[in-house]
C-alpha cells in the first residue's frame, strides 16, 4: 500500500487517485528490471500530456556507465511513442528495496526537457512516499534558449 509522507519544501502529503495510479505502474515496472549488479530494482512512470502512461526500469550492465536509469528509459520509450512534443504531467519512481530514492541528477535533467514545472514527481522515502513539484526537485536546470 501506497503511504504518502511530507518530503522536504512545501510537498503534498496526498496521493490523488491518479498518482497512486501511476506509482503503482511504477511498482509495476520495477519488477522487469535487471539489476544483476546492484540488486537496486527501479521503476518509472510517466503520466503523458495525451493521458498516457508510460513506465521504465533500469538496465544494469557490466560497464556501469552504460546503465540506464528507470526514469531516462521511460522518457525515450515515451518519446520514441509519441514524439518529440510530448509533456510529462507527473512521474512515479518506485524501488523494490525499500529504501528512499528521488531521480538521480542525470535523470532530472534528462526529465526537465520535457516535465511540465509544476508535474507532481512520487518517490520512495522513509515511511512512504514524497511528492514535490518538478521545479523543486531540480532548481537549476540547465537550460538553452534557442
Amino acid at each position: 500500500m501506497v503511504k504518502a509522507t511530507q518530503a522536504p519544501g512545501n510537498a503534498s502529503t496526498v496521493l490523488t487517485p491518479s498518482l497512486k495510479r501511476l506509482m503503482v505502474a511504477a511498482e509495476k515496472a520495477a519488477r522487469n528490471s535487471y539489476s544483476r549488479y546492484s540488486g537496486f530494482k527501479v521503476g518509472a512512470a510517466l503520466q503523458l500530456s495525451n493521458g498516457k502512461i508510460v513506465t521504465g526500469t533500469n538496465v544494469e550492465n557490466v560497464s556501469f556507465g552504460l546503465t540506464i536509469c528507470a526514469e531516462r528509459a521511460a522518457l525515450v520509450q515515451a518519446v520514441a511513442k509519441y514524439g518529440p512534443r510530448i509533456r510529462v504531467k507527473a512521474v512515479a519512481v518506485a524501488n523494490l528495496n525499500k529504501t528512499a530514492s528521488t531521480p538521480c541528477g542525470a535523470c532530472r535533467q534528462m526529465l526537465s526537457e520535457f516535465t511540465e514545472p509544476d508535474a507532481p514527481v512520487v518517490f520512495p522515502a522513509i515511511g512512504g512516499v514524497s511528492v514535490m513539484p518538478f521545479r523543486e526537485l531540480l532548481p537549476l536546470a540547465f537550460e538553452m534558449k534557442p
